[in-house]
């Protein structure tokens, strides 16, 4: 089974794994305040973008009853506030904002409460809804994506989209965990993702777990080995795609899909109905995170570069939809024209 991400407890509090330790160390943290939520995602102990909208909706419920209001008037401004404050860690990834938004709709919702209480308990619901809900969209994209992947096939992902970047069970890697459930043995090519290694770190480290033939490779060997006839079909993960099918995932995967292109090798892209963003018409309108050039030069505390050196660290790339032969979700796949499939997929 997949790892727990996110983690709601009885008494509840906010767990989550943080994965800046993995693959050397599993471990489980807190997050016991707003400000932790905040750090958590910024920090990348939790990612991956149906992860961090899990964490955000549960971080309102934190962040609601570290500020300790006196009633259900000022429980609603404290949602607001905790919202508008979780809004600003992380740019790229649209489930954020989406969790968040259904958060303040449930908190306005919620308004004509009797009491306290029962204003918290909504809210907790909510957000424990959004959790649960990703798990079963999870599932779904897994059902309907299994079936591309036959027996033998090498199969290539780009960072990590599998239960470490979701509540459960991935998106791009729930498509590689029912195939196998299903009984195909195929290989999985995970590049190392650089600058920050989820697919070294993560992505091989859940695929061992679960039994998945896995081999790493550097991100500029995948040209090679679709070149040899070792990729029959690439899947990753998104973090926003726009209402004509471009989207935005971890920087390299735009090279990626390029290569396949290249080599007559369908691209797919997994992700559930929260990743749409049907607000932006295409995706040169995706706002892109750029994170601190330290990660390039200083990568995991080492010094690989000169002082003083001028770095660009975009964290994401936006395919475009013209590459992409299908957006596997957990209705089915769209296919193109991605104008008049996305357009129906509410």
């Amino acid at each position: 089974m997949p790892a727990e991400t996110v983690r709601w407890t009885d008494d509840k509090r906010l767990f989550i794994i943080d994965q800046t330790l993995l693959p050397v160390e599993f471990k489980e943290i807190p997050l016991d305040s707003t400000e932790a939520v905040f750090e958590a995602i910024r920090k990348l102990r939790v990612r991956g973008a149906p992860a961090i909208g899990v964490c955000a909706a549960l971080g309102v419920v934190v962040g609601v009853r570290e500020q300790a209001p006196a009633d259900v008037a000022a429980a609603v401004k404290a949602v607001q506030a905790t919202a508008d404050y979780l809004a600003g860690s992380r740019p790229t990834a649209v489930n954020l904002f989406w969790a968040l938004d259904r958060m303040r709709r449930t908190a306005s919702e919620n308004s004509g409460a009797s009491n306290l209480g029962s204003f918290m308990r909504g809210l907790e619901s909510e957000a424990v809804e959004i959790m649960e809900e990703d798990k079963r969209l999870c599932r779904g994209i897994g059902e309907h994506g299994a079936p591309l992947i036959r027996d033998g096939d090498g199969v290539l992902t780009h960072c990590n989209a599998g239960g470490l970047a979701t509540a459960d069970y991935g998106t791009a890697l729930a498509v590689m965990f029912r195939a196998h459930e299903e009984g195909r043995r195929f290989r999985v090519f995970a590049d190392e993702t650089r600058p920050l290694l989820q697919g070294a770190r993560l992505t091989t480290w859940e695929l061992m777990r679960a039994g998945i033939d896995v081999t790493l490779i550097c991100d500029n060997m995948a040209g090679l080995v679709m070149r040899e006839g070792k990729v029959k079909l690439v899947i990753t993960g998104a973090d926003r795609i726009a209402a004509n099918g471009d989207a935005a995932n971890k920087i390299g995967t735009y090279s990626v899909a390029q290569l396949a292109k290249v080599h007559g090798i369908p691209f797919y892209i997994a992700a559930p109905y929260s990743t749409f963003d049907h607000s932006l018409m295409n995706g040169a309108a995706i706002p892109i995170e750029e994170r601190s050039g330290e990660e390039v030069t200083h990568g995991f505390g080492r010094q690989t570069a000169p002082d003083g050196v001028a770095v660009y660290n975009p964290a994401f790339d936006v395919t475009p939809a013209d590459l992409i032969a299908g957006i596997i979700t957990e209705r089915g796949i769209l296919r193109p024209p991605y104008e008049e499939s996305i357009g129906g997929f509410v």
